[in-house]
């Protein structure tokens, strides 16, 4: 508000908290947090408002670099603070952050059940298909075949797709987004902040240091869009632009309508607290050992 009460609007820069970003040049995550700043001043989001967590890794930096509350945890547990934080605070926006590794590898239980849970919050995992941090190893998301600094003839394990996974374990809204395309990957970050229910954008965001300039340029040539007149409410449909080889769709794949986690604690409540109120923790028990 200005000294005359009167909004101000939030330009993208308004969300830049100054710490500058320490990613290496070419980095895909610069796209990725660019999109969320305008993202964020589309939508008029305020700051104070609004909490961001990660875990660790390279892209797991982003809460830094953002004027809002947030907070850096331990590796794969940025959705178990998400979860926290918006079921005590459901009137909060919550976005979490991180990479394939932190996302899909020590954190993939927490994905998996955040999916399923529809908690409503918007779940941002940069892909890079690799261990960037620390230093160019095997990741859930490498092809396989792929040489690395721990598969030195080849990756022999089948890679993980990000976006069937959460479709098939009950994400409500799943998009796949390039860091490269600055003005679809902004369209879609504000579509995921405003779905209620559980949004899991995948971003390919490509590693400069471990896999090199060449992953940017066939990441690039390899991206398509979804046809006009796509229905993204048939899984199956969804499902099949998971599976393609030479081509990276992107787009929204998949949104349904369900009630959200906070939908459900919200109804839980308005039950509990219909009748005769809140019962002790003596009435309680009782109802499940008579002798108590």
């Amino acid at each position: 508000m200005s000294a005359a009460g009167v909004k101000v609007e939030l330009k993208p820069g308004a969300y830049k908290s100054g710490l500058k970003p320490v990613w290496c040049p070419g980095c895909g995550d610069f796209g990725v947090l660019n999109a969320l700043y305008r993202a964020m001043a589309q939508l008029q989001i305020e700051p104070s408002n609004t909490v961001i967590l990660s875990g660790i890794g390279c892209s797991s930096r982003l809460p830094g670099y953002v004027k809002t509350y947030g907070f850096n945890g331990v590796h794969g547990r940025a959705l178990t603070l998400a979860t926290g934080v918006k079921v005590a605070r459901p009137d909060l926006t919550v976005i979490a952050v991180g990479g394939d590794g932190d996302g899909l590898a020590i954190g993939g239980n927490h994905l998996i059940h955040s999916c399923r849970r529809n908690l409503d919050i918007l779940y941002i995992l940069m892909d890079n298909e690799i261990y960037g941090l620390t230093k160019g190893q095997v990741a859930p998301t490498t092809p396989t075949g792929d040489k690395t600094k721990s598969t030195f003839w080849g990756n022999p394990e089948p890679s993980v797709d990000p976006c069937e996974l959460a479709i098939s374990t009950g994400a409500t809204w799943v998009a796949r987004g390039f860091s490269g395309d600055m003005k679809d990957l902004t369209e879609m970050i504000a579509a995921g902040l405003v779905h209620n229910g559980f949004s899991f954008l995948n971003v390919m965001s490509p590693c400069v240091t471990w896999r090199g300039d060449d992953q940017f340029k066939e990441m690039k040539a390899k991206v398509a869009h979804l046809p006009e007149g796509y229905d993204p409410s048939r899984r199956a449909n969804a499902v099949d632009y998971t599976r393609e080889k030479d081509k990276i769709t992107t787009g929204i794949l998949y949104e349904v309508e369900a009630p959200s986690l906070t939908d459900q604690l919200e109804n839980i409540k308005e039950r509990a607290m219909a009748g005769n109120g809140v019962p002790t923790t003596k009435e309680m028990l009782s109802r499940f050992y008579p002798k108590f």
